[in-house]
């Protein structure tokens, strides 16, 4: 698992060359959205799909992260009481450091790239053109606001479970943890991109920054400091 930082690093620059040279952000949308009714597959204020997609899938990650962070911090007498073996602390801090971080990265980058949503860009009704992370904007078609379109900061939550697989001790455990997180973050970029809010490279592009935190915190040296017990080192 720890061996994937490098490839998932230049997987991450491979994909975003990508759709930065290509259509297929486009193509993937146009099947999205329908354009004699201009409506998108998924109406963003439909309140079922917007609990299962996005309210719940929130409040579950937010839920664990809680669980996570109180099982960290109680002292090592109480754990070795609870009815299973506890994680060890250090990776039951890792995963909560990606929850945290991950996500946060995530936003930053949408606050800087000035990227519109699908639903923003005249192509489907809205108002700015549409430019790639790369390129520029024509100084005579200047949108009045930034875009906050990239990456996709929703799908970050679901992805950063990833972080789970380093919770597991066996190879089947980490397939699970990973498949977790994958299928949830999967589900909530899905989501979004079927109401005209991400594009598909948004998506894939968060699931590769969510990974590649995790195991960059992986490498981080940990060490033990009296009465605050596993703290990373930097």
């Amino acid at each position: 698992m720890d061996r994937t930082l490098w490839p998932s690093i230049a997987l991450l620059l491979a994909l975003f060359g990508l759709f930065e040279m290509t259509g297929i952000d486009l193509w993937v949308q146009d099947h999205c959205y329908n354009f004699s009714t201009g409506a998108w597959l998924v109406n963003a204020k439909s309140p079922v799909p917007r609990l299962l997609f996005y309210t719940g899938p929130k409040a579950l990650i937010w839920t664990l992260a809680i669980g996570l962070l109180i099982l960290a911090s109680l002292p090592t007498r109480w754990r070795n009481r609870l009815p299973f073996p506890p994680w060890p602390r250090r990776d039951v801090w890792i995963v909560l450091a990606t929850l945290a971080t991950a996500p946060a990265l995530v936003a930053t980058s949408k606050a800087t790239t000035n990227v519109f949503t699908p639903d923003a860009i005249r192509r489907y009704g809205g108002y700015a053109p549409y430019v790639k992370v790369l390129e520029s904007y024509p100084d005579n078609d200047r949108p009045k606001r930034r875009g906050r379109g990239f990456p996709a900061g929703h799908a970050s939550g679901g992805f950063a479970l990833m972080a789970l697989a380093g919770l597991a001790g066996t190879r089947r455990g980490r397939r699970i943890g990973l498949t977790i997180g994958l299928g949830v973050g999967s589900m909530m970029g899905a989501y979004q991109m079927l109401k005209g809010v991400h594009y598909l490279s948004h998506t894939l592009i968060t699931a590769l920054v969510c990974w590649i935190v995790f195991l960059a915190y992986r490498r981080l040296p940990l060490q033990k400091r009296p009465g605050i017990g596993i703290v990373m080192s930097v």
